[in-house]
């Protein structure tokens, strides 16, 4: 993960600057309730799931901010090549990597210091074969 940039966007007349350059993430499963109960697990939480036609979806609470989903259906294949998303894991990363193996994932970099400024990360498996990576910045 990189660190933060301070450089400014140029602003074309009449646009206005992205601010989150994220506004929804899925996460592809092939056994969806193995990866919900992972999710669940993990971040200790109980997603509301919504099925429609060949789609499964699992929604990770949000009230604000970015969302996202668990999902299940045709084209969505786990994977471990591909872009890394990094999951906001509150104040400190190690009480979600810790249940991590627990709920049939597998860490691949433990908890690692970026810089004072932006925090630490991790790396892990989860359930369905997906690498996806924690943040927190203590």
């Amino acid at each position: 993960m990189g660190g933060t940039t301070q450089k400014k966007k140029k602003e074309k007349q009449g646009e206005q600057p992205v601010k989150d350059f994220i506004s929804w993430f899925e996460i592809p499963a092939i056994n969806f309730q193995q990866a919900v109960d992972f999710y669940n697990r993990i971040f200790n939480i109980d997603m509301e799931t919504q099925f429609d036609g060949n789609y499964a979806m699992a929604f990770f609470p949000a009230e604000k901010g970015i969302g996202g989903a668990i999902v299940t259906g045709p084209n969505s294949i786990p994977g471990i090549i591909g872009p890394l998303l990094y999951l906001n894991a509150g104040r400190d990363l190690n009480h979600i990597l810790n249940r991590v193996e627990a709920a049939g994932g597998r860490i691949v970099m433990t908890k690692t210091l970026i810089n004072q400024e932006s925090g630490h990360f991790a790396i892990f498996i989860d359930s369905e074969g997906n690498k996806l990576a924690l943040h927190s910045k203590e």
